[in-house]
């Protein structure tokens, strides 16, 4: 099987197992298997020699049941169906679990957004945005960054879709993304959030196993919004980053990076490739490298049979969509070495752009007190009840968290039944 494919299978198979846990009715079973819409788009683009491009991009709508569509837009050159399908379906699942009114969506275009110019990133985003139409909307599906794509790609969707609206609508369309910048209508925190969320998650994990963060050790895959930010706030707990990776490459260093300086390096430079502290190793390397704590904040499909049985981590937070593989996850349960799952440990990025949708909605700006206070609430709740979801059933942390999303799913299903 391709690899787009051993993704979807592999979340499809982590839905199976859950909804044995909860007996889920073998209708919503059905249901959820497959997304509501598939859309492929196919749309020209000038590029700045004066040639035109013809670049694909999709939008996956898995499952509106509470509320609009709501994930995340890639621009990256191996962007593929399976790949959104199962991403979407998480999605559904993610805000299910945090008890979030959006569904799951997920789309993005086929490109290498490193190889465009910033207009031909601006046009070939409005092209895309003017060919999804009436596809997204701010009470139907919901886009927001991901992977190559960042708040000014956010803006420029707003923009466009706000010029396709009526004059007397043009500001209620404001909220048609997630993720802006603050000047433009975005929330304050909304770029920490995802790594925030997933630092709250691994201050429960080391309350529940008696473990004092000071001094501890982490390996960093993926050194962008999600991994950057992370690492800058387990800085401030006194967590060294010893190992950090990306597309680029990998390098150690025993003595700790500097978090942010290697932050504001990636920012300007776009990666790890050449930073001139610690040494280059190789992947293999990297993923064995001695440290109590591994986030995956890259992409899918990292942590694989062979990983898994080299890490040396006492746990492991997906800061990623899907990191580890199914055989991964099996290898990484023998081992003893947790697993925090992405639903639960990167949610913190839909849960802060819920509040940015709200935000605009009632034309607010929350103070970032507030949106911190809410936001450590919502994990903190949600990971408590994963756990004891967890420990009752004698489940993964993996399969508690599906769990929980689906039996909230089946409830509102059972509720609503079926139109007509």
């Amino acid at each position: 099987m391709s690899e787009p494919s051993v993704f979807l299978t592999t979340v499809q198979e982590q839905m199976d197992r859950a909804a044995d846990l909860v007996e889920l009715p073998a209708h919503v079973r059905a249901i959820l298997t497959q997304p509501k819409k598939e859309i492929i788009v196919n749309f020209p683009v000038r590029m700045d020699d004066g040639s035109y491009q013809v670049f694909k991009g999709y939008r996956i709508q898995h499952n509106n049941l509470l509320g609009p569509y709501k994930g995340g837009l890639r621009f990256h050159e191996d962007t593929r169906l399976d790949d959104l399908k199962a991403l979407a379906m998480n999605m559904t699942f993610k805000c299910a679990l945090m008890d979030i009114p959006f569904g799951g969506g997920k789309g993005g275009v086929k490109c290498d957004p490193h190889q465009l110019s910033r207009d031909e990133l601006m046009r070939v985003t409005r092209r895309f945005t003017h060919a999804l139409g009436a596809n997204i909307g701010p009470e139907y599906d919901i886009p927001a960054p991901d992977v190559g794509t960042d708040s000014q790609v956010m803006v420029w969707i707003m923009d466009t879709y706000m010029n396709t609206a009526g004059y007397n609508e043009r500001v209620a369309q404001q909220r048609v993304v997630t993720g802006k910048t603050l000047e433009c209508g975005g929330s304050v925190g909304r770029d920490k959030a995802t790594g925030q969320g997933l630092v709250h998650c691994l201050t429960e994990w080391a309350r529940d196993n008696d473990v004092d963060l000071e001094g501890k050790t982490a390996l960093i895959q993926g050194y962008g919004k999600v991994g950057a930010h992370a690492g800058m706030l387990l800085a401030k707990l006194g967590v060294s980053i010893v190992g950090v990776g990306d597309y680029t490459g990998y390098r150690l260093n025993p003595e700790g990076f500097n978090a942010h300086r290697l932050a504001e390096y990636v920012k300007k430079h776009g990666s790890i490739k050449d930073y001139d502290s610690g040494d280059p190793c190789t992947r293999a390397e990297f993923f064995a490298a001695k440290a109590d704590i591994m986030i995956p904040a890259a992409l899918h499909n990292q942590i694989g049979a062979g990983e898994a049985k080299t890490l040396q981590t006492r746990v492991v937070l997906e800061g990623a969509n899907g990191p580890v593989m199914a055989e991964g996850d099996v290898i990484l349960k023998e081992r003893g070495i947790d697993v925090v799952p992405d639903i639960l440990a990167n949610a913190g990025g839909v849960t802060v752009s819920y509040y940015e949708w709200v935000q605009n909605g009632r034309q607010e700006r929350w103070e970032l007190s507030e949106v911190d206070e809410r936001l450590e609430k919502a994990m903190r709740r949600t990971y408590r009840h994963v756990v004891e979801f967890s420990r009752e059933r004698g489940c993964s942390q993996r399969e508690a968290a599906y769990s929980l999303a689906l039996a909230r799913l089946a409830s509102v299903y059972q509720q609503r039944l079926i139109f007509p």
